[in-house]
């Protein structure tokens, strides 16, 4: 029996392209550099290959491990193809873009460009946070703006943090990880699913609780936070119990200005409702402190109208 998340061998073919060896993984997938065979240019594949509940059998198959796996094997197979379709309807500069979907070796694969850059989250582990005010909102506006694009479409991401954020040559951000990319509507509109601890709000850990944009604001102003302290913000949780979060501008006055600290604040409420109610809200608040930012058209859209 093959080991579980064994990686595709360099040289595997999956589809047009060729792997050439395998450069990062998640808790849902192995990620790999690749060629495209006829152009000869590099590119980033991304397999489904859930840690834990699936192996690769000896014809390089994704399986589960043991049919007690089965459901959430396939529960996520479907998580990963609704990222492939909400990839698929949202152009943004600041989304990553997706180049093709293959299906092969029971599994799925999604194609995108090789764009160099770094890691925000592991850049913060490097310089312990203390990221400038510029650097925040060169960040931030950019990705404001594409969380408005997907709220503005009725979805939410519901995975916003530092390990998604990938900072191209220059600063640009791109948005990555759409796995969690839910539809807002009144049948799934319920936590209780994807939870990375410290950046998701505490309406996102039951199944009773109430997702919206605010959710993705709350994380952006959990990263946001993160980059200016370098500390994973108390989980929301434990806030609800007791809550020993001092706020931003108190624990950070003085090192940044009062407008960025007070945006970090109001995004973490605990309330819902004392938030932004979505990104579009926010990235007004934002914009209107950046240096030649131009106005998103999204940041000029009713905050929330399509939610009410």
């Amino acid at each position: 029996m093959a080991s579980d998340r064994e990686t595709l061998p360099p040289g595997t073919p999956v589809g047009a392209y060729r792997v050439i060896k395998q450069i990062a993984k998640g808790g849902f997938s192995l990620i790999y550099l690749a060629t495209d065979e006829d152009s000869g240019e590099e590119v980033v594949i991304k397999e489904y290959m859930p840690n834990k509940i699936a192996r690769r059998d000896h014809l390089l198959r994704v399986i589960p491990i043991k049919f007690d796996y089965t459901e959430n094997f396939y529960y996520g197979k479907k998580l990963f193809f609704q990222e492939v379709k909400a990839l698929a309807l949202l152009r943004h500069p600041n989304i990553v873009r997706v180049l093709s979907f293959i299906l092969a070796y029971d599994t799925g694969y999604l194609v995108m460009p090789n764009e160099r850059g770094r890691n925000l989250a592991t850049y913060l582990q490097e310089r312990k946070g203390s990221l400038s005010t510029t650097s925040i909102l060169e960040i931030f506006i950019p990705i404001l703006d594409a969380l408005a694009l997907l709220h503005h479409h009725a979805m939410v991401h519901l995975d916003v943090k530092p390990g998604n954020i990938h900072l191209r040559h220059g600063q640009q951000p791109l948005l990555l990880d759409l796995g969690a990319v839910q539809p807002l509507n009144r049948e799934r509109s319920r936590g209780g699913q994807v939870i990375t601890a410290g950046f998701s709000p505490v309406e996102q850990y039951f199944q009773a609780g109430q997702l919206g944009p605010w959710t993705d604001v709350y994380a952006v102003g959990a990263s946001i936070r993160n980059c200016m302290d370098g500390r994973t913000p108390i989980p929301a949780p434990e806030r609800q119990k007791l809550d020993l979060l001092v706020p931003a501008q108190q624990a950070l006055k003085g090192r940044y200005p009062p407008f960025l600290l007070a945006a970090a604040d109001w995004a973490m409420q605990m309330d819902p409702a004392q938030r932004p109610q979505d990104a579009a809200a926010l990235l007004a608040m934002l914009a209107k402190h950046a240096d030649d930012s131009p106005r998103s058209r999204f940041s000029e859209l009713p905050s929330s109208q399509q939610f009410n």
